[in-house]
């Protein structure tokens, strides 16, 4: 079995649109993002040097760019873009695991929010 490691970005803030109501559109809310990366044993572990890697500010400037780019009215839709996105990015990405939070979802009643994950395999 090949050797892998993980990155993990965790708790990304971003604004942003998304949603089904009409009121989400108007005024935006926040929404937080992890991203865990299972990424193929490189050399990178043992010269280190970023090259054989992940850079994970290119990572976090990506999801920004989904995140804050085009309205999605699901955030399963929006994990799972952000999920390609990266894969498509960084061919040493084996696994990602997206997951959002929405701590102001339009529901009646208490809770710290809802949150979505979204696990996909090259």
């Amino acid at each position: 079995m090949a050797e892998t490691y993980t990155i993990t970005l965790k708790n990304c803030g971003f604004f942003a649109r998304h949603g089904l109501h009409e009121q989400e559109k108007f005024l935006g809310q926040r929404f937080f993002i992890d991203a865990e990366l299972e990424l193929r044993f490189s050399s990178a572990l043992e010269t280190d040097e970023l090259a054989g890697t992940v850079d994970y500010g290119v990572a976090f400037n990506l999801i920004e760019e989904i995140v804050t780019g085009k309205r999605r009215y699901l955030i399963e839709a929006l994990a799972l873009d952000i999920a390609k996105s990266l894969c498509d990015r960084f061919e040493q990405i084996l696994r990602a695991k997206i997951t959002v939070r929405k701590p102001s979802a339009p529901i009646t009643g208490m809770l710290d929010y809802v949150e979505v994950s979204v696990d996909h395999h090259r």
